[in-house]
């Protein structure tokens, strides 16, 4: 076998001829960027509000609930299964919010990748 060739692979350089190595330099880098935009979406917030702003949510990019925010004078009223709407129309909106957030920070990323 000549001198220089790569068993395995038969190509001078024992990497493919510094491929692979470049390739892992990309992917540590695209791994970085993700790590630091999913970092910048524990901090970003999406709120909604529903029922004229009678029920409000504030949540993360990471999907995770900062506060629910419920107009007194619904209360009032007491109408507990309208109120439970309210609440889990707003979360379900928020969510999807959120979600698109994430999809809009992480989207550029994932054209990065070679697949």
């Amino acid at each position: 076998m000549a001198k220089g060739f790569n068993r395995g692979m038969g190509m001078p350089g024992g990497m493919g001829g510094g491929i692979g190595g470049g390739m892992m330099s990309q992917f540590k880098k695209l791994q970085e960027q993700m790590e630091a935009a999913q970092s910048r979406l524990t901090e970003m917030t999406v709120t909604s509000s529903v029922g004229g702003g009678t029920v409000q949510v504030v949540m993360t990019g990471d999907q995770r609930c900062k506060s629910v925010t419920i107009d007194p004078d619904m209360l009032k009223d007491a109408d507990a299964e309208m109120l439970q709407d309210l609440i889990l129309s707003a979360v379900n909106q928020a969510l999807d919010k959120s979600r698109d957030l994430a999809s809009q920070e992480m989207g550029p990323l994932a054209s990065g990748l070679p697949f």
